[in-house]
């Protein structure tokens, strides 16, 4: 596949999902494999991924969505970020942009993501988890849904009821603008209760949709 420079005048009106998580992640990993299915079913629905463009989770997700939009007309997209160590877009990017300061970067996937989905990574995707969730706390950018995939969020979680919300540094309102979901199937139920509620140009997406609320 050829890959296309993303132009600052793409505006297509698709339905985007953001997925970060790390980059160390390897094909026989079972979080790779539940990153492809989510990324193959969002395909099916012609709905557009965006990721990092890198390795592990992006390459997952980007091999995923390719899989899955066949002929369609949606977009694997990728964003990357200049590193010392030179980093090359997956195979599976189909458009691409490469940024220099990670904040334009990041800026960038909030101007396009309709929902977002975490998996499991390091540092740079607990920044992106952090970066977004401000970003709609502070009312910077829409409410779409971030959906934190898997358990290995779970002691965080727990840590955030227990530690900053008991102690009121932020609100339950706050915290219900994340969603867990244990598996790619509970994700892409709220991908698409987001869709319905996106298609609809509903304001207040999903903020009142509890069944994947964090208790």
């Amino acid at each position: 596949m050829v890959m296309i420079r993303l132009d600052k005048r793409f505006r297509p009106k698709h339905f985007h999902v953001t997925i970060f998580g790390s980059a160390r992640i390897k094909k026989n990993d079972k979080t790779y494999k539940e990153i492809y299915k989510l990324a193959e079913m969002i395909g099916e629905k012609n709905w557009d991924v965006v990721t990092g463009g890198g390795p592990g989770i992006m390459e997952a997700a980007n091999l995923g969505h390719r899989k899955g939009n066949g002929r369609g007309n949606a977009h694997s997209i990728g964003l990357g970020i200049t590193l010392p160590h030179e980093q090359r877009f997956n195979r599976g990017v189909q458009l691409f942009r490469k940024f220099n300061i990670f904040s334009r970067r990041l800026d960038h996937f909030m101007i396009l993501s309709n929902a977002i989905v975490i998996a499991p990574g390091g540092v740079g995707t607990i920044l992106e988890l952090f970066y977004s969730w401000q970003l709609m706390q502070t009312g910077h950018t829409r409410t779409i849904p971030i959906i934190l995939l898997g358990n290995v969020w779970k002691g965080l979680l727990k840590w955030l009821k227990d530690g900053p919300l008991d102690e009121k540094y932020f609100e339950k309102k706050d915290l219900n603008l994340l969603y867990h979901a244990k598996n790619w199937k509970e994700a892409i139920e709220i991908i698409k209760k987001s869709n319905e509620m996106w298609e609809k140009d509903d304001k207040s997406i999903l903020t009142n949709y509890q069944k994947y609320r964090i208790k």
